[in-house]
């Protein structure tokens, strides 16, 4: 017992590790890799994507009208809530879709439009805009995405609305 003590007593006067210290820590370590350690096991049959199948787009997108009401109520909002401003959306002119799935069949499916509004201040300005297939608030029902032209004072979609455009 003694030749224990005097040899931890020189291995920790010479390298400054005390033995006991220094074989706490290893028997420390070793402990909780046994105990908190888990195996690998496999999934079970609820967390393998089960119901999950991915989206199915049917491109079933409503037409170019059918978004204008939600443009003028987005628009007046915006304006008023962020910009301090009472311009809103009057009339619109020359509403046509300028395109339909422009990319991909794999894509997610949407109609782009574009047209004349003249606002309340008596200016005439272009709109763009497109509609998603599931692009609403949680991807449910259709979205609106749009931008007139001149007014686009965040710069969401510059240079002159092209980014909305396809």
């Amino acid at each position: 017992m003694r030749d224990l003590f005097t040899f931890s007593f020189t291995f920790s006067r010479k390298t400054g590790f005390s033995l006991k210290a220094t074989l706490g820590a290893v028997l420390g370590a070793l402990f909780g890799l046994c105990v908190f350690g888990q195996a690998a096991e496999a999934a079970n049959p609820l967390e393998l994507n089960f119901w999950l199948s991915g989206p199915k787009y049917e491109g079933r997108i409503a037409p170019c009208e059918s978004a204008l009401g939600t443009i003028t109520s987005q628009f007046q909002e915006k304006e008023s809530t962020f910009w301090n401003s009472a311009l809103q959306i009057t009339a619109y002119g020359r509403i046509h879709e300028t395109a339909f799935r422009p990319w991909q069949s794999d894509n997610i499916p949407r109609r782009y439009c574009s047209g004349d509004v003249m606002l309340s201040d008596g200016k005439m300005r272009t709109v763009h805009y497109s509609i998603i297939e599931d692009g609403g608030f949680a991807g449910y029902n259709q979205g609106v995405e749009w931008c007139v032209t001149g007014l686009d004072r965040n710069w969401a979609y510059n240079p002159a609305c092209r980014a909305a455009r396809p």
